[in-house]
């Protein structure tokens, strides 16, 4: 399961592009809390602290617990705004969760038992169609990673969703089709607008 992060903040009385820019100024990064049947928070963060964690690769998959006015408000980070010239955040939307809520996340493929594949034995490539596969799953349960197993895979094979194991209470978010997650193709596919030339030049 994804980490708990921690993230204290202070509340926000007035929102607006000017009081945004003057707590940009201070250091801080402006966000808001919604959902749960309550009324959007306003709150503000340290930049320094959002950026920190942020570049721990997983912030968008972790819950993150919200320590405000001597509460703490379980979220999961939603979408974050950056600036376009420095990159830095200047705004991040947290979705204020349940004990039971239900979330749609976005985790990471992991392949594995390359070494038993034998078309990546021979020379064969694997290529990621999806890097992430978007699942629906408890918000206490959200995994760090899926795993992807390719043992036995030859070249011409094909990876679906159909094929790989989901963790318990953890499922797909698209269900209308057995979407491609990776082929194995031969080095040469990768290659055929190059190979097509060369054959001409030959």
């Amino acid at each position: 399961m994804s980490e708990t992060l921690t993230l204290p903040a202070e509340a926000r009385e007035r929102a607006g592009k000017g009081a945004s820019r003057a707590l940009r100024r201070d250091g801080r990064t402006p966000a808001v809390i919604y959902g749960g049947k309550e009324e959007p928070t306003l709150i503000h963060v340290e930049q320094k602290e959002l950026v920190r964690q942020l570049m721990t690769g997983h912030f968008m998959n972790s819950i993150v617990n919200i320590e405000i006015g001597g509460k703490t408000v379980r979220t999961l980070p939603k979408d974050v705004a950056f600036h376009p010239v420095t990159d830095r955040p200047t705004h991040v939307d947290f979705l204020r969760l349940g004990a039971d809520s239900q979330v749609t996340v976005q985790v990471p493929v992991v392949f594995t038992n390359e070494e038993a594949s034998p078309g990546l034995k021979k020379g064969g490539v694997l290529n990621i169609v999806r890097h992430e596969l978007e699942l629906v799953c408890a918000s206490d349960a959200i995994p760090d990673e899926i795993h992807v197993d390719v043992t036995g895979k030859d070249v011409g094979d094909s990876i679906h969703i159909s094929d790989v194991t989901l963790p318990a209470g953890v499922a797909s978010a698209i269900t209308d089709r057995d979407f491609t997650i990776a082929t194995l193709v031969a080095p040469s596919a990768l290659k055929s607008s190059e190979g097509d030339t060369t054959t001409e030049g030959e």
